[in-house]
């Protein structure tokens, strides 16, 4: 019996060493950039604040050195009353994360996806903070579906690639 158990963790050792060990590791979350303006101001302020807020959202990866990437969440937000602005503020919220032995299109689903989720609440918090921060009310973003942005993302690319292929 013992001899059995012995060759079973044998072979499930062997067997783990011919795969590769897959690994996700965020080593570091870090403000990149940070802009605020407020060029009404301070007329902004005199007026009734119902503003249209546009919220411009994009992510990009670099590959780093040692199987490390630079994930950037950019998420730019006008906010506009009348043809006024009232703020503009752009955020760029980065994190480094340690990703091996995951497949080419498992690797690219990871740093649109996840990675961005992570990224997120660090960057709504820094705008929430900013906004009220300038005397603007709160501005508590909401969530964002990132599988679903990656997925249309994917699409677009299929459509373009089709019709340039058309051409």
């Amino acid at each position: 019996m013992a001899d059995e158990q012995q060759n079973e963790a044998e072979a499930a050792g062997a067997a783990t060493e011919g795969q590769s060990q897959q690994e996700f590791v965020l080593q570091r979350v870090y403000l990149k950039d940070l802009s605020f303006e407020s060029p009404g101001a301070p007329n902004v302020f005199r007026k009734e604040y119902r503003p249209a807020v546009n919220v411009d959202l994009r992510t990009q990866s670099n590959a780093m050195d040692n199987d490390a990437f630079e994930v950037t969440l950019t998420i730019t937000i006008t906010a506009k009353l009348q043809e006024e602005t009232a703020f503009l503020i752009e955020v760029q919220q980065c994190g480094i994360f340690s990703i091996r032995g995951i497949a080419d299109e498992e690797l690219r689903r990871i740093l649109g996806i996840y990675c961005p989720n992570v990224l997120f609440p660090y960057a709504r918090e820094t705008i929430d903070n900013v906004v009220t921060k300038g005397t603007f009310p709160a501005l508590m973003l909401a969530q964002v579906n990132f599988e679903g942005l990656y997925a249309q993302a994917l699409q677009q690319a299929q459509q373009q690639a089709a019709a340039q292929a058309e051409s």
